[in-house]
């Protein structure tokens, strides 16, 4: 219990409640956990005019397309700007529904080959407003155990029985679900998995789904734009999309190069999501400069089909410089193993002009402390020589090292 000390006016001093975060920053700091903000500047006109230590090309990032500066993208924000303001100004259900967020959910509905698609805010709230608006009490939730952080949230939110499964393990998924007790019951995976990148069994889990009569929700983050014919995600690959038992949700934020979020499914779905799912209820409206972005880029994917082809080239290009195993899609996963060394890599690697991303716990489980690459539709040839120099600095160029590759489109 907290003591209370006289104070100048004879009551009890102050006693400070958040005290014991400087002993838990100590612990992190001495962990090599500790996070900070680290603000990037603008671009310079010419990259190699940065000074010492500055970004000369971004593997950080989840600008996969190379499309967050493209000039037609660009446009497209600027144009729903100048027409529809800054904001959204309310929720979707009051203010903040356009008609071009009806022109963004048409056109993802398309090319994604579901029915029916609706805009939030974020991929996060879209993954917390789709599972606990479809699960609840008396309900199973079965969960790989390397999704994502908005994925495990929206299932602790849903209040429904979770069983985790290891990772990829589709007979552990058949049991969860033949053990039965259960209302109704949801599957839900990643398709090409966040910080590992590698790619679920499509196929297998959803013949386990439908064995028991179970919906299977499929995170298309990371296969949008990248995975399957012209970018369309893993789910039109396994010729999954839009099949009544399975709903896919999807960000704008990365191959898209915008910000948002969808969920993808029959129209019955959407319905019941804007009845009930509370991160879209009670959320502000996905701003129109955003919405105009993701039209855009998602125009491009359509009318580009080399993309994606050359973002996974890309990445084949970055393991195999790497020694990493073979990416699913852009995601190239280096594993270091303890968060100080890993720490310490990326920061080589940022000295030399390369961002990598580096992945400590909680993000991923101990031990397993990593690099984690993006690849990019628009890496150069020079791009890679650069890249190969700071991965060598690093320490983390395979005895290979070369580059090879052709890739699609240049």
């Amino acid at each position: 219990m907290a003591r209370h000390t006289s104070g100048p006016a004879g009551g009890p001093a102050p006693v400070d409640p958040l005290a014991w975060l400087a002993g838990h920053a100590s612990d992190r700091q001495a962990a090599g956990l500790r996070r900070r903000l680290r603000p990037r500047p603008a671009p310079a006109a010419d990259p190699g005019d940065g000074a010492p230590g500055a970004v000369r090309v971004d593997l950080a990032g989840n600008d996969y397309l190379g499309l967050g500066r493209h000039p037609a993208v660009v446009e497209g924000a600027a144009r729903a700007l100048r027409t529809w303001g800054t904001g959204s100004t309310g929720s979707r259900l009051v203010t903040g529904s356009t008609t071009l967020h009806s022109e963004l959910e048409d056109a993802l509905a398309e090319h994604v080959g579901f029915a029916a698609a609706l805009v939030f805010s974020s991929g996060y709230t879209a993954n917390l407003g789709c599972l606990t608006a479809l699960a609840g009490p008396g309900d199973l939730i079965v969960s790989d155990a390397l999704n994502h952080a908005s994925i495990v949230d929206a299932c602790r939110l849903s209040r429904a029985r979770v069983v985790i499964t290891p990772h990829a393990d589709v007979a552990a998924v058949g049991a969860a679900l033949a053990a039965g007790g259960w209302r109704r019951a949801i599957v839900v995976t990643e398709s090409v998995f966040s910080a590992d990148g590698d790619a679920a069994p499509l196929a297998e889990l959803h013949a386990a789904a439908r064995a028991h009569g179970a919906l299977l929700v499929v995170d298309e983050a990371h296969g949008l734009g990248v995975v399957g014919p012209a970018g369309r995600g893993a789910l039109a690959a396994a010729g999954l999309a839009g099949a009544p038992d399975v709903v896919a949700t999807v960000t704008l934020s990365k191959a898209l190069a915008g910000l948002g979020g969808a969920v993808l499914g029959t129209e019955a779905l959407r319905d019941h999501l804007v009845d009930t799912a509370r991160s879209f209820i009670f959320d502000t409206g996905l701003a129109p400069a955003n919405v105009g972005a993701a039209l855009a880029a998602l125009t491009e994917v359509r009318t580009r089909p080399h993309l994606p082809a050359a973002v996974r080239a890309r990445a084949r290009q970055l393991a195999e410089l790497t020694g990493a195993p073979s990416p699913a899609g852009a995601v190239v996963s280096v594993l270091i193993g303890e968060p100080q060394p890993a720490f310490e890599a990326a920061a080589t690697c940022l000295a030399h002009g390369v961002a990598v991303g580096c992945f400590r716990p909680p993000t991923v489980p101990a031990g397993t402390s990593r690099l984690r690459l993006a690849a990019r539709a628009d890496l150069t040839d020079a791009d890679l020589d650069l890249v190969t120099s700071a991965f060598a600095a690093a320490g983390v160029l395979a005895q290979s090292g070369a580059h090879s590759m052709t890739v699609p489109g240049r």
